[in-house]
């Protein structure tokens, strides 16, 4: 049996001390392996300017978060691929829709026919690239936000 007192309790403490120092050194030895595993400036774990990201941002918000303007002549279709967002502001044009299921008036809370006019003003959604889209009868002026084609 060991010695009863303030020498006993200090050895066993010592003991306790040393494990737990140990244990810490090792989990710290682990995780820096884990978190060397990635070295800076690879493919997993790239290194970028703010100028980059601030391109990146840049483009991403002209192509899809700022509306644009397109004047259609009589006969051109605009064309949206998936989530393509159409207001006609003037002229006449009539939706395209080669599926056959309508293209969504959020205005209205409807689908328009194929074939049928499009309402000025009214916000169209394009929900799959299937070819949707409207074809102008008159010159015609249409706001758009995403991806679309004019034919």
């Amino acid at each position: 049996m060991g010695k009863k007192g303030p020498a006993g309790f200090l050895r066993f403490n010592r003991g306790v001390i040393a494990a737990a120092a140990a244990a810490v050194l090792f989990f710290g030895a682990v995780m820096a392996g884990f978190a060397s595993s990635r070295e800076p400036g690879t493919p997993e774990d790239p290194l970028v300017t703010r100028s980059y990201v601030d391109a990146q941002l840049k483009q991403y918000a002209d192509r899809y978060l700022q509306w644009k303007v397109v004047e259609l002549s009589p006969g051109q279709q605009l064309i949206g691929a998936a989530g393509a967002e159409l207001i006609v502001r003037t002229g006449q044009a009539a939706a395209v829709d080669p599926v056959g299921n309508g293209i969504p008036d959020v205005t209205a809370g409807t689908n328009i026919a194929p074939g049928r006019n499009v309402p000025l003003n009214h916000h169209l959604i394009i929900p799959r690239t299937d070819g949707r889209g409207i074809s102008a009868g008159t010159k015609s002026v249409v706001m758009y936000r995403g991806e679309v084609t004019v034919r």
